[in-house]
């Protein structure tokens, strides 16, 4: 019979998947879908990620999911250690003509000491009553917020003179969330823009970043962001600079990768795992409360997650050591910064073309780029 795992990686090469495709369709990163694969639960931060994960792959690769889920705990019960009376059974050293009197002066001896027992007990109080959570409502005073709601939680998001209102209305196997424009199912990790005054323009993109599924005492934690301040900064006329970065690359420097394409820039994550010694220094750009350049010396197994708006600077001292993929968009893209012992400098940053649109790329430059 097949185990789980078993089960999930002929369902995947029966389809002819690769991580990659199935991670940018599920928003589920390939290293847990090959820990799923693998039966390495070790590697999630929790049990409630292992099963939300579980029945998506299960659901996208068809398989039945209970029988998936039933898979899991069955392999989790092996995993619990036998108790240790039940291996050790000793023979008794009473004769068989003096086990019944030995077990009946046991029983009174249990009775008389559970009867003493009962009569001494100590009053306890009465168990507190449960505290009852009223309902609550924020307001989204900036362009991001992240906050924990709870069924029947609401936000207020403004929009030019109108306020509009997002309540948390349940807690399943999804998150619902009740908005202007009717009711919205979002998954673990999931992300999804809103048109909050239905003029044909999203204005907010909200995250489920974490909860329980059909556990609606943890509530939910949410991101909300306007959609505009995921664009690129446009500056004043006359200040530093002129431009913004994506006018002043259009059309893209030559040799550059494009990573993603969309009508409007979001922020991203640069994700790094270093294979071997390396000295690594990255920058964000064209934010003015993170100009800060940060340098570290990094070892085999170490990883750094660096997450931006708008662009990132990385210097590399042996670049083929540094193994790196974007996420952005519900997707992962790795990319090559260069060969073994090679000294990289590179942006990754957004740009926009003659059509107005947005594409985050990866333009390599001079070392004397770095500064």
């Amino acid at each position: 019979m097949e185990s789980l795992g078993e089960k999930l990686k002929t369902a995947r090469e029966r389809r002819g998947l690769k991580f990659e495709e199935i991670s940018r369709d599920t928003n589920i990163a390939s290293r847990y879908l090959e820990a799923l694969e693998t039966e390495n639960f070790s590697s999630f931060p929790g049990e409630p990620y292992i099963i939300g994960f579980l029945r998506n792959y299960s659901e996208y690769l068809g398989l039945d999911v209970q029988e998936q889920l039933s898979l899991y705990r069955a392999l989790k019960i092996q995993e619990q250690p036998v108790p240790v009376e039940q291996l050790l059974k000793s023979p008794s050293p009473l004769p068989r003509i003096l086990v019944p009197l030995a077990i009946t002066l046991g029983a009174l001896v249990i009775a008389g000491l559970g009867g003493f027992l009962f009569l001494n007990r100590p009053r306890r109080a009465p168990p507190p009553a449960p505290v009852s959570r009223g309902i609550s409502e924020f307001a989204m005073d900036a362009d991001f917020m992240e906050r924990r709601l709870y069924q029947g939680d609401s936000v207020l998001v403004p929009l030019g003179a109108d306020q509009y209102r997002l309540e948390l209305s349940n807690l399943g196997e999804a998150l619902t969330l009740t908005t202007p424009v009717g009711e919205l199912l979002l998954d673990l990790s999931q992300k999804v823009n809103v048109d909050l005054n239905s003029d044909g323009i999203a204005e907010l993109q909200i995250t489920a970043a974490d909860f329980v599924k059909n556990d609606s005492a943890t509530g939910a934690l949410l991101r909300f962001e306007m959609v505009s301040a995921l664009v690129v900064e446009q500056p004043a006329a006359g200040a530093a600079g002129g431009t913004t970065p994506a006018e002043a690359a259009v059309p893209a420097p030559a040799g550059a990768t494009v990573i993603f394409s969309s009508p409007s820039a979001y922020p991203f994550t640069l994700q790094s795992v270093f294979q071997g010694y390396c000295m690594f220094r990255w920058e964000i750009l064209f934010e003015r409360d993170r100009q800060d350049r940060n340098e570290r010396y990094f070892q085999r197994a170490d990883e750094l997650n660096i997450q931006a708006q708008n662009g990132i600077r990385v210097w590399a001292s042996n670049a083929q050591a540094a193994k790196i993929q974007v996420i952005g968009g519900g997707r992962t893209v790795p990319l090559e910064l260069g060969g073994a012992g090679e000294v990289v400098v590179a942006d990754i940053r957004w740009v926009r073309d003659e059509e107005n649109r947005y594409r985050l790329i990866l333009a390599r430059l001079e070392t004397g780029a770095s500064r």
